[in-house]
């Protein structure tokens, strides 16, 4: 019902979710406090009880991806017992959110976070960093030339993730990251495709 006090956690989230949401819009512009707060329905004065400055607002965006991901590369890496198995479910889980998630490709590729803080886009290098670090892990135990190869074959198939989610956002969301995925992933990890 219009006029309902939301609860603590709640106005922050719907603040959170239509930053992603106007971060979506295939051709974008810069995000003002002032549009977000005619979005959501509130004062800018309101917005800011719930966030410090708008790096924030991005910060809590950034939290979201990182737990999402994470979490999901944990669950992936104990669930699936192959090495290799495990790098092509966590490529596949990176581009399937990126798809699902189109303003959060945009945090993603630094492309939202220009002229903000520089700490942001810091902490979405670090991201890639432990992404690849991930995959580096996982194809160390999978033995054979990919173990040998395990540093530049992350680092390339980080790039290729990143490539694609460029690709998705530049295309303004129309061209799917994961296109001809199983392809490319067994000829770099040197296997059959499923």
């Amino acid at each position: 019902m219009a006029g309902e006090a939301k609860k603590p956690g709640e106005r922050r989230l719907q603040i959170l979710q239509t930053l992603a949401a106007m971060l979506q819009d295939p051709q974008p512009e810069k995000i003002t406090t002032a549009a977000l707060a005619a979005r959501v329905g509130v004062s800018e004065a309101a917005l800011y009880r719930h966030f410090s400055s708008k790096a924030q607002m991005y910060e809590g965006l950034i939290e979201f991806i990182e737990q999402t991901l994470f979490g999901l590369i944990a669950r992936i890496t104990t669930d699936t017992s192959s090495p290799i198995a495990q790098v092509e479910a966590i490529i596949g889980m990176l581009l399937n959110f990126s798809a699902k998630n189109p303003g959060m490709t945009r945090v993603l590729i630094g492309e939202a976070l220009v002229h903000e803080n520089e700490r942001l886009q810091k902490r979405i290098n670090q991201l890639h960093d432990r992404i690849e670090a991930q995959l580096r892990q996982c194809l160390r135990l999978g033995g054979g030339k990919q173990s040998e190869l395990s540093a530049p074959l992350a680092n390339l198939l980080q790039c290729m993730v990143v490539g694609r989610w460029h690709q998705f956002a530049k295309s303004g969301f129309t061209r799917a990251p994961g296109g001809d995925i199983e392809l490319m992933l067994a000829r770099l990890l040197d296997v059959q495709p499923a």
